[in-house]
C-alpha cells in the first residue's frame, strides 16, 4: 500500500472517531453545565444568541482539540510503524 494512502486513511479514520467522540462528550458536557442539551441548529434565528455563541465557541474548541489529538497520535502510530513522519508532517525543533 502506498504510505500516502495509507497515511491518509489512518488520518481519516482517526478524525472521524475523534469527532465523533468529541460530539458525544460535548454533549455531556453542555447537558452538565447548563441542564438542557444543545441547540440543534445555533445558527436558527430562534436559538438565543447567548446559546448559540457559547455552543459555537465550545464546539469548535472541542472538535479543534480532538482533531488535533487524532492526528497527533496517528502521526505518532505511523512514525512507529515506518519509522518516519506522514507525509506533510515536519519535525519541528
Amino acid at each position: 500500500m502506498n504510505p500516502s494512502i495509507g497515511w491518509r486513511l489512518l488520518g481519516t479514520i482517526s478524525a472521524m472517531l475523534a469527532g465523533i467522540a468529541a460530539r458525544k462528550l460535548l454533549v455531556k458536557g453542555w447537558q452538565a453545565t447548563t441542564g438542557h442539551n444543545p441547540p440543534a441548529n445555533p445558527a436558527a434565528p430562534g436559538t438565543q444568541w447567548r446559546e448559540a455563541i457559547a455552543y459555537a465557541i465550545a464546539s469548535g474548541a472541542t472538535m479543534g482539540l480532538a482533531r488535533m489529538l487524532a492526528t497527533r497520535k496517528a502521526a505518532g502510530y505511523y512514525r512507529k510503524s515506518t519509522g518516519h513522519l506522514p507525509p506533510g508532517m515536519e519535525e519541528v525543533t
